[in-house]
This record gives C-alpha cells, structure tokens and sequence, in this order.
C-alpha cells in the first residue's frame, strides 16, 4: 500500500494547500489578494503563512507603495517541496484508479 507519510504535512492542511497553490500559478501575490482568492480571516491566512515561512517554503516582502503592502512568493525551497508534493499526490491518484499502477501498491 502506498506510504502517505510521505507527504508534506505542512502544506498538505487545506489552507497552506490553497496558499501553495496559488503560489504555484504566478510569481508574487499580496496579503489582500491571497485573502480574497482563499476567503480566510486575516488571523488565520497570517498563521498559515507563518508556518510556511519559518518552514523556508515562502519569502515576504514588505514595500510602501501608495500604502504599506506585504507579498509573499515561493522560495526554491518551497517550490521544490511543492512539486514534490504533487508528484506524491499524482502517484495515490495513480493507485486508486482501477487498473492503476500494481507496483507503487506493494
């Protein structure tokens, strides 16, 4: 059977997987805008980019523009855990397809 604690139980928490996600699919994203694309509370988008941050998975940058706006971007560190992650994820799904791949289950 598969070995799911092969998975990245940091970004694997539904929140920090949408935050990763989002990441993913462009270089930079503001506090603001991961807020309105998640729809989390400020506290709890803080605590989960927090976590990726002490994990060396995110950078924040903070700059004053027409106010004070912080972003947040993949490290190296992060997006190689990320695509780890997903190569994992690809492999269950793999699995749990009828007829899927017999030697990932032993």
């Amino acid at each position: 059977m598969f070995d799911f604690d092969k998975l990245d139980k940091l970004i694997h928490e539904k929140g920090r997987l949408g935050i990763m996600t989002l990441l993913a699919a462009r270089p930079s994203w503001t506090f603001q805008d991961l807020k309105s694309e998640l729809d989390l509370s400020d506290g709890n988008l803080v605590s989960h980019l927090r976590t990726l941050h002490d994990a060396g998975y995110v950078s924040v940058t903070k700059e004053i523009l027409d106010r004070p706006q912080t972003s947040y971007a993949f490290t190296a560190k992060g997006r190689k855990q990320f695509e780890g992650y997903l190569s994992i994820l690809e492999q269950i799904l793999k699995v749990g397809r009828p007829g899927g791949d017999k030697d990932a289950r032993q």
